[in-house]
């Protein structure tokens, strides 16, 4: 039994780890439970770390939504008309910013692989070395971090060989003042460094103020630190039981199963059920 007692007007979800299943796809159940959630008049919101490179992979992933959240937040795109999208909101950060954020992180937890994502899509991700990499299908080119961290980007990415992400997270917060990035984590042990203020929560606001909504009508599920802005926010929040204990305790409620088993299409189905 689902803990809320009354329709949200507007649901967010994060993609990794909370739609999309360990083996990259979204299931057709969990597809349908969020089509008839659109259908049912709740604004759909789409919220992830993944940047403005891979909106297509987003909109493949969630097709019902009406707006995305992408790069953490930087980036509000509105999606509600077939193909057209529009705009909301797009933020970056200098390079030479990331520069100063990695030497201060490297001077408290030692030497770290680096990388850059710049705003221009036609440049690579850029910068260290870095054969762990996740997201197979991103272009990496490695380059001097002098000439990857040169222009706007989109964020950029962290990883130590000695601190897992969360961790990372926790060295960083101590020496990184948020006048000067906002550090994020977001469950694949990789430290993200974004423009100043840019977290989720801050993207959803975009919307929210489109349509007067207040944060006590907002549903959100997620599963790793990085959601943990939206699930603070939201009136009633769903953490994933494969998500980090951080969120889940920050989470109004568990979501009845994990993202391998349409936990969020279970707590959907549930949802539409209510009179």
């Amino acid at each position: 039994m689902i803990q809320l007692d009354r329709a949200p007007r507007l649901v967010a979800t994060d993609l990794d780890g909370t739609v999309v299943r360990s083996d990259e796809t979204v299931s057709p159940r969990t597809m349908a439970a969020l089509k008839r959630l659109a259908a049912a008049g709740v604004i759909l919101v789409g919220a992830t770390g993944r940047g403005p490179r891979l909106i297509d992979l987003c909109r493949n992933d969630i097709p019902s939504a009406d707006f995305l959240v992408l790069g953490q937040g930087a980036f509000v795109y509105e999606c509600r008309y077939d193909d057209t999208v529009v705009q909301l909101a797009d933020r970056s950060v200098e390079g030479s910013v990331l520069l100063e954020a990695l030497r201060l992180i490297e001077a408290e937890v030692g030497p770290v692989r680096a990388l850059a994502e710049p705003a221009d899509p036609a440049r690579h991700i850029t910068g260290d070395a870095m054969p762990d990499w996740p997201w197979t299908a991103v272009t990496l080119e490695t380059a001097p971090r002098e000439i990857a961290f040169t222009g706007p980007m989109v964020k950029g990415y962290f990883v130590s060989d000695e601190y897992t992400g969360p961790e990372l997270l926790v060295a960083a917060k101590d020496v990184i003042d948020p006048s000067l990035v906002t550090v994020t984590e977001s469950g694949v042990g990789m430290l993200e460094v974004c423009p100043v203020g840019v977290t989720k929560a801050a993207g959803i606001q975009v919307v929210l103020d489109k349509f007067g909504i207040d944060w006590s009508d907002v549903l959100v599920f997620g599963d790793a630190t990085n959601d943990l802005s939206m699930m603070e926010a939201a009136g009633h929040s769903v953490a994933m039981p494969n998500g980090h204990p951080w969120v889940q305790a920050a989470a109004t409620e568990i979501a009845p199963a994990g993202n391998n088993d349409d936990g969020v299409a279970q707590y959907i189905e549930a949802l539409l059920e209510l009179p």
